[in-house]
Formats: C-alpha cells, sequence, structure tokens
C-alpha cells in the first residue's frame, strides 16, 4: 500500500535503531504484524537482541553527554521541526495507526495530532524550565533551584495509542535535556518504525548525533532489560495494572524513579439535572471509540434513578444506529478489537456479569467474520449492574458499559470512587452545587474530572495520568516536566565570611 511506502514500512522492517541507524541483520527474530481488520499479513520486524540493547544504551549514553549542555531552546528547536515534518505525514501515519491498531481513521488522525501538539506545547516549554530563587537566611547569599535532565528516558508504551503516548514522554524529555529509549507494543511495532523514519530526517537534516531518540522491539524480555537496567534512571511504563506493579518493583528495587499510566475504571455521574443528550453523546464516544480500548474509556455511567430508564432508553436508540465495521470507511464509528484474546476476554466478562445477577440490554455479541473478514469484530454492550459486581471492579478492555442506579449525591461519588482505579471521571449537571462537589476534595477521586465533557479526549495541555491503581503518573502538560528532571538546590556566598545556617558557631583558629 502507498501509505506504508511512504513511511519505509516494507516487508521485514529493522527493529532496532539508534535514531538514525538501523540496527540488524538477516535470520533474526522478527515479529509478524497483521491488521485488526481482517488479519491480513502487513509486514514483519527484527526482535531486538541483548547485543543490540546494549549498543542502544551506550550510544544513548554517549549522546546525552552532548544533548544535556544543548540549550534547551535548541533541543526545542529540533521537536519543533519533528512537529512540522509529522504535519507532512499526518495523513499517512494516522491511516498506518488505523491499519495496524484498528481505530476509525479519525481517531487515527487525532493521536497523530496530539504528537504535533505536544511538540508545539514542548517548545514553549523549553523556553520555561524554572526553577525559584529563594531568600538566604545568612547575608550576602544566594539560593536558587534549578533542574538538570536524568540522562535515559526509557518508554514503554501500550497498542491502543501506538504513537501519541510515545510523543507526551519522548517530546517532553527531549527538550528537558534527556535521551530516550522506545519499546512500543509488540502488536503496534510497524507504528514505531514509521514513526522512527520521521525523526530520523530531521536528526539528519540537522547533523544530530546517533542516540537521541532510541527504538527497540520486542515482548516482555525485552522490557525486562529496560526495567532492570541502572543505566536508565526513569522508566515512563504505559499498560495494565498487573505490568504497572511489576515495573515498580523493579525499578524500585535500584532507587530508579517511575512513571506509570496504568488502568482506568472510568465513570460518568449523570444527576437529575444533567442535559441528558450531552450526556449520552459524551457517554457514547468515551464507550465505544476505539472500540472500548482506551485506558479512559467510559466503563461505569452512575445515573440518578429519576432519569435512569429515559437515559438508557436513549443510549440504546443511539447504539442500533453505530456503524461497525472497516475503521478506514468514513462512516464506521467502531472497528475491530486488537485480537481474538480481547474478544473472548469481553465474552467471558458478559457472562461473569449475568453470574453475579446483571442483565445485557443490548449487543455484546461477536458479529459475524464473514461480512467483517477476519477481524474480531463486536457488537458494543450495555448491561445494567451493580457497581459492587467483581467484574464491574475490574477494567475489561473491551467495549462494555455498565449501567449503575444511585439515589443522592453522596451515594453517587461513594459508587463512583468505589473502584481500585482512579484515571478519569466526569459529572454531567446544570447544577454548580453539584460540579462543585464533584471536583471538590470529598469528590471524584480520579487525576482528571470533567464537567459536562465526557471521560476520553483529554487535551494535551493539562497533566495526564491517574491515582489509586492507576500508577499515580502524570505526562504531558501543565508541570509533568519535572518528572523527567532532578531538582538541584543551590546556594552561592559572595561575601568574604563564612556564616553557618541556624546561627550555628563553630570556630575554627
Amino acid at each position: 500500500m502507498e501509505f506504508l511506502k511512504k513511511l519505509g514500512i516494507e516487508g521485514t522492517n529493522l527493529g532496532t535503531s539508534t535514531g538514525q541507524e538501523f540496527l540488524g541483520k538477516e535470520g533474526q527474530e522478527t515479529i509478524s504484524s497483521s491488521t485488526p481488520i481482517d488479519g491480513s499479513h502487513i509486514a514483519d520486524t527484527t526482535v531486538t537482541t541483548r547485543e543490540e540493547y546494549d549498543q542502544v544504551v551506550e550510544q544513548a549514553q554517549e549522546a546525552f553527554k552532548e544533548w544535556r549542555m544543548t540549550p534547551a531552546p535548541k533541543r526545542g528547536e529540533i521537536v519543533r521541526q519533528i512537529g512540522l515534518e509529522l504535519r507532512k505525514h499526518k495523513e499517512d501515519l494516522g491511516r498506518l495507526v488505523t491499519y495496524e491498531m484498528g481505530k476509525i481513521y479519525q481517531e487515527g488522525l487525532g493521536e497523530v495530532q496530539e504528537m504535533i501538539d505536544i511538540c508545539d506545547f514542548a517548545v514553549g516549554q523549553s523556553r520555561m524550565l524554572y526553577g525559584k530563587t529563594m531568600q538566604s537566611e545568612r547575608p550576602q547569599h544566594r539560593m536558587y533551584e534549578q533542574w538538570h535532565p536524568l540522562g535515559i528516558t526509557g518508554i514503554i508504551s501500550a497498542f491502543n495509542f501506538p504513537v501519541a503516548v510515545y510523543s507526551w514522554n519522548a517530546m517532553i524529555a527531549a527538550i528537558c535535556g534527556n535521551v530516550m529509549i522506545w519499546k512500543g507494543s509488540e502488536k503496534t511495532p510497524l507504528c514505531g518504525i514509521a514513526v522512527q523514519n520521521i525523526i530520523a530526517k530531521v536528526l539528519k537534516r540537522n547533523d544530530m548525533p546517533e542516540g537521541i531518540f532510541n527504538l527497540i522491539t520486542g515482548g516482555r524480555e525485552v522490557g525486562e532489560w529496560m526495567t532492570e537496567d541502572e543505566r536508565l534512571p526513569l522508566i515512563s511504563a504505559t499498560g495494565s495494572i498487573r505490568m504497572g506493579k511489576e515495573v515498580a518493583k523493579t525499578v524500585g528495587a535500584r532507587l530508579g524513579k517511575t512513571i506509570l499510566e496504568l488502568g482506568g475504571n472510568n465513570a460518568i455521574v449523570v444527576t437529575e439535572n444533567a442535559d441528558l443528550e450531552m450526556a449520552a453523546r459524551a457517554t457514547v464516544f468515551g464507550a465505544v471509540g476505539t472500540c472500548g480500548q482506551r485506558c479512559t474509556s467510559t466503563r461505569r455511567l452512575i445515573v440518578h434513578e429519576e432519569v435512569f430508564d429515559e437515559l438508557k432508553d436513549r443510549l440504546v436508540e443511539i447504539y442500533e444506529d453505530v456503524n461497525i465495521g472497516n475503521p478506514l470507511d468514513e462512516d464506521t464509528l467502531v472497528g475491530p478489537l486488537i485480537d481474538e484474546d480481547a474478544a473472548d476476554s469481553m465474552q467471558d466478562a458478559l457472562e461473569e456479569l449475568r453470574e453475579a445477577g446483571g442483565e445485557v440490554i443490548y449487543g455484546g455479541e461477536k458479529l459475524e467474520k464473514k461480512k467483517l473478514g477476519d477481524g474480531h469484530y463486536v457488537r458494543p454492550a450495555i448491561a445494567i449492574a451493580e457497581n459492587s459486581y467483581d467484574i464491574v471492579q475490574e477494567e475489561t478492555f473491551a467495549p462494555i458499559l455498565y449501567l449503575i442506579k444511585y439515589s443522592d449525591l453522596d451515594n453517587a461519588i461513594d459508587k463512583h470512587n468505589g473502584v481500585k482505579q482512579g484515571l478519569s471521571s466526569a459529572m454531567f449537571t446544570l447544577n454548580i452545587r453539584e460540579a462543585e462537589a464533584f471536583l471538590s476534595a470529598r469528590g471524584s477521586d480520579c487525576g482528571i474530572a470533567n464537567i459536562n465533557v465526557g471521560t476520553s479526549g483529554a487535551e494535551i495541555g493539562g497533566a495526564f495520568g491517574g491515582e489509586k491503581e492507576t500508577g499515580g503518573g502524570r505526562e504531558s502538560g501543565s508541570d509533568a516536566w519535572k518528572a523527567y528532571m532532578r531538582r538541584q538546590t543551590n546556594t552561592i556566598n559572595w561575601s568574604d565570611e563564612m556564616p553557618l545556617a541556624q546561627g550555628i558557631e563553630f570556630d575554627v583558629e
């Protein structure tokens, strides 16, 4: 396909890169990438060997020595040019995201736009890596703090956002003076190759050293090399809670730093004072977008008893008109799940729901392959449930929406917060008291809390991340840049005396 050629994707692609140079040789182990649209083979990617991994780390260490001393605005200039190069390839890269991951083309384009946006944000941030000036208690002393890069930032990203989440980390880390080693999901390796090819054009044009933006490919073993490696002071990992706990344990044991973006069990609270049409539309996008495979997908809808039936009927009505099919078609709203395991997990979850006493009132079934090829297509499900059900307490990475009834605001907030995850949340209401209660300290316990905005579709200007078992990490905007740097407090004595703090007298003859 033409867009693959434009992105440098061939039959077998070398999966390890130090920025401009790709490492590897014939006969290496490969990952086969297939499209979830119809199951057909796209291309292969070599798996990073241990020898290649060590070569990448050593090259990154050398590059860091030069990159950290490059003025931050000049680092920002490189990122600015990466943003411009992404603009040139937006349609092709967006199409690849859709082709390899399965989200609809509009979402694929949106993911690339996120990359462009974070590049723009990072360029401005490169001139605003601010420290503070403090007042010393000692005369003729100046105190201030400054921020320095950590070194190598290890980035482990997931299949559902195969390019955007990488850029949230990489572009901010880059302007901070760090160098990057990226391992994307083994389910979407070609997206990583394409992004690396785009970045390589900018690096070559500016005669930049090898080792600033590095790529490795592979499964769990390759990820473990990163988490165990003391040469990588920071690991930013996106994935399941189970994976995150292993990363935290391993990196913590060597006193490294982590940014963890893990599972979500996101809810929208709909009060009796809500605009129900707005709530319905936001819920549908949050629940079925990316076929329910976002960490911010809407999984629970907590609805006041007075409007429960009305909203339930409206949702079913909308779901009946949702087009399911090839995500490259313009009229499609829901594409396939990533693979057979995801489709089976959805069926298992629905069965567990029924056994617990819940009721599936719409959808949930697998769709016939003869109509849609060999992709794993499902009909998004709506179910009536209790928040206490074990399956509702878990994150199922599929389009299942649980409808949960509540009676008063305190009851709604208790249900909302009554899960182990804490990523994204929302309330729909036209009552300012309800809205402020939800955003207060007694309200949502999530890292993201919205009013009359759904759980999905965060902008890059705010810090992205969640609490509790979501991991506590923050990426993207606001002051998330500080996670990629180390703080240093400095004191300069410009007097001809040597006073000590706290008035301590320590005279030496």
